[in-house]
């Protein structure tokens, strides 16, 4: 087992099977890894690839977690994909620093631009949009690939002072100020069937008399309210008029 991915709305799964077909290898969801606080030791004679999405600026913090307690025997080296809607950030120079604490070899961070999902601050991407940006995702997927293939690293990227906020201040004020569970509720359309319970990697949230309670423990993943499937979950006012995505492939 060598390609590890975490995907909430499907952006980072896409990409993650596209790797898969690629290089001809299986790919582990991590979902159930993370949900059940699965540490146990993994192998691989492959060089390890973990595919995931950005949340602000950086790999997501729960995956992060996960990885730091989860032994990665075997081959030493180690690839990252981000998928994200606007930029990565400088969010390889966090995963170069754990990867030397892990005491594995850094192949580089490599973004794929994928349709906007993070309904909860944002619009998400115009339908008609969508199969462009996933055709030119899928390019930039086999480029990695090559890279991969060749055991080469991926190619550094210029990092800007911006990028250097994003990934540090603005990502550790981000988390306390934004991802918070508190703005969740299902309205009326909800028909109690309990999909988001089972969809929440942190199972934090709970039907109480068929309607979903949210718990103190977010990572903003969107995959509860983006794959409800009555559209009966709102966050706040800001999503009431929003359309709801779920990566098509």
């Amino acid at each position: 087992m060598m390609i590890l991915y975490f995907s909430g709305t499907g952006n980072s799964q896409y990409v993650a099977h596209i790797i898969s077909k690629e290089i001809h290898d299986d790919v582990l969801n991590l979902f159930d890894k993370i949900r059940t606080q699965d540490y146990t030791a993994l192998k691989s004679s492959k060089p390890w690839i973990i595919v995931a999405p950005t949340y602000a600026w950086r790999i997501p913090r729960i995956v992060n977690e996960w990885l730091k307690k989860t032994p990665l025997h075997g081959n030493k080296d180690i690839y990252f994909v981000m998928t994200c809607a606007g930029s990565k950030g400088n969010a390889g120079y966090y995963l170069k620093e754990w990867c030397q604490d892990k005491g594995l070899q850094y192949k580089g961070c490599t973004q794929i631009i994928m349709p906007e999902n993070y309904i909860a601050l944002y619009d998400t991407t115009s339908p008609e949009l969508i199969p462009e940006i996933l055709e030119q995702a899928y390019r930039c997927v086999l480029k990695s690939v090559y890279y991969i293939k060749e055991n080469k690293s991926f190619p550094e990227s210029s990092i800007t002072l911006k990028d250097k906020v994003s990934s540090g201040i603005v990502n550790d004020l981000f988390y306390p100020l934004f991802v918070q569970a508190k703005k969740f509720y299902g309205n009326d359309n909800c028909i109690s069937c309990g999909k988001c319970e089972k969809l929440c990697p942190l199972s934090n949230i709970k039907l109480i008399e068929g309607q979903p309670i949210w718990g103190n423990h977010c990572t903003h993943c969107m995959a509860c309210i983006s794959r409800c499937p009555k559209g009966a979950i709102e966050y706040g006012k800001k999503t009431k008029d929003r359309i709801r995505y779920v990566c098509p492939k």
